[in-house]
């Protein structure tokens, strides 16, 4: 519930604070306005932590540097072409403009990151939907173009004053997402804000205006233009924030998903009378959120693990297609770690994302069933050496997909295989303090290989290579000596054969 007089009192705090102080005097004695705006105002009323520091100005790109080159320690201009010009805000007395008297100056604590952006007043060509930017002349024209009226707000500084042209501090109230004009409009100038809605429904925890929904399901084939790239950027912040399952729920049910993970949308599927089994859609969404649980509890504080919750929602995007009804009622979903693995690889990779984590998440997919044979009978040391061998780097998440992908309600079964689970990550802690298990190499390398057989480097050093990979893995460590003795047998065979 929004508490309008602590509200108040935050951005008080915010606009009194010595980076907003020092800039909104800065650019007040250079002529001209400055303003916070968007997500810094609104998470102030809200009570949220804000990070970032976001301000708009009737000053263009050059006068912008100009006034905030002596305040910081560092500037970029990265964005001027959209006349945004960031900075570092240094902690420190900032020399004084050039033509200004000199003055005493509060001291601006820890150097702060900002942006500073220009008024837009953008238009969009109709076809792309891509922006030809024009520069706004007033902060309530700029204020307009924005997403959602919550976003629409600003906080003029020194002052300061709150400007609230669409009525996001009354949408703030009612927990709405709306946009500040015409939804049709607002999405058909930039089909993303559709993706942003579900982001800023999960982050915030709003609803959605029922005519902002209607406006979604309308146009959501005009998401199709978006570049992957954006798409992917926007997927990626849905899923940090704390309960994505909320905003991916949304996106399934206006049709967007169709077009950005068509797999998702894809696991509800038809029950039949006589063939029963879980609810893949709903038990994905519990998986994702139990993972998300166990993230905070094993890691409080690291930032959100993007790779893990890919994982856990895609991992059973193999089951639609690998589905059979059998006689007597069951259902089976055979091979759907491995169908699942290549599906999760080819969707990445058409949202642009990057090699290492197209290749974790689909990892992750693929094993996500190997330990539930060890939950159904006491596994050799050498099978969980393998364990950990094909886990490789993904093995705490797959710890965490593992655990997470217990969703029965059957008390009893849950507890068996939690206890499993205790149990193999207590033996891979022994094997690893016993054997450098993190390390799963043979104890020969390669170039000691090629001096023991006497031989260059080519397929026979990779064979022999595997071969002693074999013994490890079965066998632990064996010593050196050993290990040199059984390569010269191995060797000697092969050559017999």
């Amino acid at each position: 519930m929004l508490n309008m007089a602590e509200g108040v009192a935050r951005l008080g705090a915010l606009a009194a604070s010595p980076v907003v102080a020092a800039l909104a005097d800065a650019f007040e004695r250079a002529g001209f306005e400055l303003a916070i705006v968007g997500g810094p105002v609104r998470d102030a009323l809200l009570g949220r932590a804000t990070n970032d520091l976001d301000f708009t100005t009737d000053a263009r790109p050059d006068d912008i540097l100009r006034i905030v080159e002596p305040l910081a320690t560092a500037t970029w201009d990265i964005g001027r072409a959209f006349g945004t010009i960031g900075a570092k805000v240094r902690g420190d007395s900032p020399r004084p403009l050039p033509g200004s008297p000199r003055r005493s100056w509060e001291p601006l604590g820890v150097g702060a990151q900002v942006e500073i952006t220009t008024y837009r007043a953008d238009s969009y060509d109709g076809v792309t939907r891509k922006p030809t930017v024009e520069f706004g002349d007033t902060l309530e024209q700029d204020l307009a173009r924005r997403d959602f009226t919550v976003n629409a707000m600003a906080l003029r500084v020194p002052g300061p004053s709150l400007v609230d042209p669409t009525g996001g501090v009354e949408d703030l109230v009612a927990t709405t997402l709306r946009t500040p004009s015409d939804p049709s409009v607002s999405f058909g100038d930039d089909p993303l804000r559709m993706l942003r809605a579900a982001r800023f429904a999960s982050q915030l925890g709003f609803s959605v205006d029922p005519a902002t929904e209607q406006a979604m399901e309308e146009l959501r084939e005009t998401l199709s233009i978006v570049s992957p790239e954006r798409v992917q950027g926007e997927l990626v912040k849905l899923l940090r924030t704390d309960a994505p399952d909320r905003g991916i729920r949304f996106l399934v049910d206006t049709g967007l998903m169709q077009l950005v993970l068509p797999e998702v949308p894809a696991l509800r599927l038809e029950i039949d009378e006589h063939h029963h089994h879980k609810d893949v859609y709903e038990h994905s969404l519990t998986v994702l959120r139990q993972a998300i649980d166990l993230e905070h509890e094993r890691h409080p504080g690291a930032d959100a693990d993007v790779v893990l919750r890919l994982a856990a929602l895609l991992h059973d995007i193999g089951k639609p297609a690998t589905r059979k009804l059998e006689p007597g009622g069951g259902v089976s979903f055979h091979h759907h770690d491995l169908k699942g693995a290549r599906m999760a690889r080819k969707r990445l990779q058409a949202l642009r994302f990057d090699s290492d984590t197209i290749s974790s998440v689909s990892r992750l997919v693929e094993l996500h069933l190997r330990f539930f044979g060890y939950s159904e009978g006491s596994w050799t040391d050498s099978a969980v050496r393998r364990y950990v061998r094909d886990a490789g780097d993904e093995l705490e998440r797959l710890h965490i997909l593992t655990r997470a992908d217990v969703t029965t309600r059957n008390k009893r079964k849950a507890a068996r295989l939690k206890s499993a689970y205790d149990d193999i990550e207590h033996r891979i802690d022994e094997l690893a303090a016993a054997e450098e298990l993190g390390a799963m190499r043979p104890e020969l390398d390669g170039n000691r290989i090629q001096e023991i057989l006497g031989i260059g480097p080519g397929r026979e050093v990779g064979e022999a290579y595997r071969f002693l990979l074999d013994i490890r893995l079965d066998e632990g460590m064996i010593g050196a000596d050993a290990a040199e003795q059984r390569l010269r047998d191995w060797w000697a065979a092969r050559a017999d054969g």
